[in-house]
Formats: C-alpha cells, structure tokens, sequence
C-alpha cells in the first residue's frame, strides 16, 4: 500500500531530498493540516521566507500551488492569508466529504490488507492517547493519517486524491474547533470503522465514515457560524 500524501515533509523518501520548492510546499501544506496557520491569517512571501530560512522562488512558488490548491486565498489588495469558511463553503465541503469518504471507506473495508489493519490500530491508539492528554496537534495529526491510511488502502488514487485537497481548506478550522471543544468532545467513529474493517463489511464502513464527517463540519460551523449552525440544526 502506498501513502497518498506524506504529512511529515521531513521523513525519508525515495530518491533523497526534495527540491526546495517541494519541501517548502510540503511543509506549508502540513502546518495548515495541523492548523499552525489559522483561518483569516495573513502569508506572506517576505514572512515565510524569514521563518523558514527558505528562498523568495520556492515560498512563492508554494503560495501559488497552494492558492490553486484552494487552501489560500488571493485578495483584493493582492495579499495572500488563510480562507475563513462562510456556511456555504462548509456545506459545499460537506457535501463533496459525504459524497466522497464514505465510497472510499467501502472500497477500503473490500482491499485493505492486514499490515495497513495494523498501521490503522497504530494511528488509532495514538489518537485516543492524545484526546485523553488534551493534545491537540496530536489529534489533528493521528485523525489525518488514520484517514490517509484508511483511503490509500481502497486504491482509488483519484478518488483519495481530491479529498485530500478537500481536506487541505477545513485543516485550520479544525484547529478552532479543538481550541473551542477542546479533545474529549470531537468526533472519533474509529472503532466502529475498525470492526467494519476487520469484519469486511462495506456498508457499516461507509457508515461510520459518514457520521464522522458529519460531525466534523457540524463542529466546524458552530465554531466559525454558532448562528448559522443553530438555524441548521434546529
């Protein structure tokens, strides 16, 4: 099985070291999964140069794939800074979410292999570790490569593909959330997953997939919309 995405840009990979346009891709990628850029922040060039101890061509070069990637956003003024989702977009994110993670949740539950069983238990554990400690970038980091794991394994590398992407646009607000709900209070329907997994079963797989992203874009917008979400869910 191979790993769609890598969410740590410093490992290993095949072929040695990444050009610098990747690696600082990759690492401005990775700091908006965990939420180390939050919604509404300002990027800029001269700023991630200095942090990153990066060159002018590969941090522009970043921004750019990331700004097609949808995860940044150009505005008016010609500044660059983190999208904040209004209710439209969450419920555009949602729909593409439910439209998408549980058909490769069923895929994965027919073609997933007893080593990425084990790299799921693995992410799992450490996952539950980190909501019983409050450890919010653990969280953000275990719940993203359980999920990697889980959709690299139903080989459908399209389909893995865009919601990768989808996820790249909620990853900061995911951090407003864990900042507002704190860990014990955010969705987790791993273990019913993992039972649908070992147990072959497509539909209970699918399923749990699907309450999981319900419950992550609900919290989602009652964090950014408490309004908006009130109106909803009445």
């Amino acid at each position: 099985m191979q790993m769609l995405r890598n969410p740590a840009p410093d490992d290993p990979i095949e072929g040695g070291k990444l050009p610098a346009h990747q690696s600082v891709y990759e690492q401005l990628r990775t700091r908006m999964l965990f939420g180390d850029l939050v919604p509404g922040q300002a990027v800029t060039i001269q700023g991630l140069t200095q942090e990153m101890g990066a060159g002018m061509t590969p941090v522009r070069e970043a921004i750019r794939r990331l700004i097609s990637d949808g995860a940044l956003t150009m505005q008016g003024n010609r500044r660059v800074s983190v999208p904040v989702l209004t209710p439209g977009c969450i419920e555009q994110l949602e729909f593409m979410r439910q439209t998408l993670e549980p058909q490769l949740a069923r895929l994965a539950a027919k073609r997933i292999d007893g080593d990425a069983l084990g790299l799921l238990r693995d992410q799992d554990d450490a996952l539950n570790i980190a909501i019983d400690r409050g450890d919010i970038p653990g969280y953000l980091t275990h719940n993203y490569r359980f999920h990697t794991i889980l959709y690299a394994s139903a080989e459908a590398p399209i389909l893995a593909a865009t919601v990768d992407r989808l996820w790249l646009r909620f990853g900061p607000s995911l951090r407003v959330v864990c900042g507002r709900y704190g860990t014990q209070n955010l969705p987790d329907k791993h273990a019913d997953l993992m039972t649908a997994l070992i147990d072959r079963d497509p539909q209970a797989a699918a399923l749990a997939v699907a309450e999981d992203v319900s419950q992550g874009m609900r919290q989602i917008l009652a964090a950014l919309d408490p309004s908006a979400a009130a109106m909803r869910f009445d």
